[in-house]
């Protein structure tokens, strides 16, 4: 089914709204073309809503709840060769198991026990599964992430798992409308990133900015941008 330009929810015109963002940030950034990956950040919406999104062409989603994303992921299995999923939220111990076989991709490891144990239990038929580590970029006391200070032993712990592929960093910076600020956290969050490589990491990804600082996250380097509410519109409060 096409992607209706007349939709009531007027996805299709938000979605493109955002594409402009992203190509006319990485125009005035200097970065290349294309080179930035729209991950739709898809926590509280419908599984129609995302179908409704794949039909303008969108296929990376992600999702922070593992028993709503395992729902609509199950909802959606007609789909499964097109769509990528992305697990974005809080990661629980007692829960890696079904997340590393629903997602190809994790943003938000942070503690070595998690990594273990989705190493661990991942499908071997899967492959590995694609790890991006989260940091706490502004030492934020009630937010999730590893400090700076401790992510190079957590990338070397990482790196040795056999079913885990270390693939970049995430963050979440301390909120703010100051672009000059936004910058300054995503410009430590590439710091580090640079400094794992020059410690012999080989990584590249750098999941950063939602839909109130992308521009800023670009403008620093970001090869993926989670955004939700500038795609879908404001949340609701149910999480199925």
């Amino acid at each position: 089914m096409p992607c209706d330009l007349n939709s009531p929810t007027g996805l299709r015109e938000r979605l493109a709204r955002v594409e402009e963002r992203i190509a006319r940030a990485e125009r005035q950034y200097g970065r290349e073309p294309g080179g930035v990956r729209l991950i739709a950040a898809s926590k509280a919406q419908t599984s129609e809503s995302i179908k409704a999104a794949v039909e303008c062409g969108q296929r990376a989603f992600g999702e922070n709840y593992l028993q709503e994303a395992a729902s609509k992921i199950e909802q959606l299995d007609g789909l499964a060769a097109e769509l990528s999923w992305h697990y974005i939220g809080p990661l629980q111990a007692n829960k890696t198991g079904r997340i590393a076989s629903l997602f190809e991709w994790v943003h938000s490891v942070d503690r070595a026990r998690v990594a273990t144990r989705l190493s661990a239990q991942r499908p071997t038929e899967l492959g590995p599964l694609n790890i991006c580590l989260q940091v706490n970029i502004d030492r934020e006391p009630a937010k999730a992430g590893v400090l700076a200070d401790h992510l190079p032993a957590l990338a070397e712990h990482v790196a040795t798992l056999q079913n885990l592929s270390l693939r970049g960093l995430m963050a979440i910076p301390a909120a703010t409308y100051d672009f000059d600020r936004q910058r300054k956290s995503f410009a430590a969050l590439r710091a580090a990133l640079e400094d794992l490589n020059r410690r012999g990491h080989d990584v590249a990804e750098l999941s950063m900015g939602m839909s109130a600082d992308l521009e800023a996250a670009i403008a620093e380097g970001a090869t993926m941008v989670r955004v939700g509410t500038a795609i879908f519109g404001r949340r609701s409060s149910a999480r199925g």
